[in-house]
C-alpha cells in the first residue's frame, strides 16, 4: 500500500493534463501540491508560488515534496514563434527546471522521482514511414532543440532523485481543450479537409492514456527513463479528419488545405501541422501499461459523445 501522506509536487497543475492528473493522483490517495505563480490554493490541493524571472521558489513546497512532475512550460501553439517566443517556450521548461533543481539542492530534500514532460517533437518535424523508438537521436530543429534542451535539464536531477523519467507525449486527444476542438470545429460545419498532403503521421494519444501513464510513472519503481506516450497505431492526418468527420456524421469532401497557404499563415510553426513521422509505444507496452484507447475510433466516440 502507498504511503497515504506521500507528497506529490506538480508544476503545470491547472493546466489540462495536471489538473486531471491531479484528481487521480488525490483519489489514490497521494497528496498534491502545486507550484504557481499565484499562491491561493484550489481544489483541495495547496498552492505554493514560485516566480521564474527572480528564480525564487517557496522552499515549504520544495521541503515535504517526494515526488515532482515537471509539466510547466509555454503552449507551443499559441502563438507564432518570434524569436522572443521562442525563447520563452524554451525558458519555461528549461530555466524551469533549472530552478527546481537548485531549490531541491538547496533544501537537502532526496526525490523518490523527477517526472518530466516532453515530446515527440525530439524526433522532428518531419515525415517517414519507419517508426521512431526512443533510442533514434534528436532532430535540429526548434521543436527538436528544445525537447533536448528540456531532457537534459531533466536528466541533472539524476543527482538528487532515485529515479528519472521523462514523458515524449504525441498529440493529446481531449474533449475540451488541446487539438481535438480545434479540429472539430471544421468537420462540424462541414469544411473539415486534409493539411497539406495529408499524408503526414499523427502520433496521437487519449488524454485518459497520458494522464494514467503519468500516474505509473509516479507508482512504479521500475519506471525509469524516456518513454515515448502514444497509441500503438498511428494513423495518417487524412485519415484522422475522416474518421472524425464519420464520428461526427458529417461530410468530408473538401480538397486539402494547400500547405503553402498554413506556411503563410503559420510560418515556422506550420511543421506542426504538416509533418509527422509514427512512433513507436513498444517501449511503455513492455514496462506494462495497457492502453485504455489503443484505436482511434474508439477514442473518437469516447471523446465525442455528447
Amino acid at each position: 500500500m502507498k504511503e497515504k501522506s506521500k507528497t506529490v509536487l506538480i508544476t503545470g497543475g491547472s493546466g489540462h493534463i495536471g489538473s486531471r492528473l491531479t484528481t487521480v493522483l488525490l483519489k489514490s490517495g497521494y497528496r498534491v501540491i502545486w507550484l504557481s505563480r499565484r499562491d491561493a490554493s484550489v481544489n483541495n490541493v495547496t498552492v505554493y508560488k514560485w516566480d521564474l524571472a527572480r528564480k525564487q521558489i517557496n522552499l515549504q513546497a520544495i521541503e515535504q515534496t517526494r515526488i515532482i512532475i515537471h509539466l510547466a512550460g509555454a503552449n507551443i501553439g499559441a502563438k507564432r514563434w518570434s524569436s522572443k517566443r521562442k525563447q520563452e517556450i524554451v525558458n519555461s521548461r528549461v530555466k524551469s527546471a533549472e530552478l527546481l533543481l537548485q531549490s531541491v539542492q538547496k533544501s537537502g530534500q532526496r526525490l523518490e522521482a523527477f517526472i518530466s514532460a516532453s515530446a515527440v517533437g525530439y524526433y522532428g518535424a518531419q515525415t517517414r514511414g519507419e517508426a521512431f523508438s526512443e533510442e533514434d537521436q534528436p532532430s535540429d530543429d526548434f521543436l527538436a532543440t528544445t525537447c533536448r534542451l528540456w531532457e537534459e535539464a531533466a536528466d541533472r536531477f539524476s543527482a538528487v532523485a532515485e529515479r528519472v523519467i521523462k514523458i515524449r507525449c504525441g498529440v493529446v486527444l481531449d474533449r475540451r481543450q488541446g487539438a481535438l476542438p480545434k479540429m472539430a470545429l471544421p468537420v462540424k460545419l462541414g469544411i473539415g479537409s486534409p493539411l497539406g498532403s495529408g499524408k503526414q503521421f499523427v502520433p496521437w494519444i487519449h488524454i485518459d492514456d497520458i494522464v494514467a501513464i503519468y500516474g505509473k510513472a509516479v507508482e512504479d519503481p521500475t519506471m525509469t527513463g524516456v518513454y515515448n506516450a502514444v497509441a500503438p497505431h498511428p494513423i495518417k492526418n487524412a485519415s484522422l479528419l475522416r474518421e472524425l468527420a464519420r464520428v461526427l456524421h458529417r461530410p468530408f469532401f473538401m480538397p486539402p488545405l494547400p500547405a503553402f497557404l498554413l506556411k503563410r499563415l503559420l510560418g515556422e510553426m506550420s511543421g506542426l501541422l504538416l509533418e509527422g513521422s509514427p512512433v513507436s509505444a513498444e517501449k511503455i507496452l513492455k514496462a506494462g501499461y495497457q492502453f485504455r484507447f489503443e484505436n482511434l475510433t474508439e477514442a473518437l466516440k469516447d471523446l465525442c459523445a455528447s
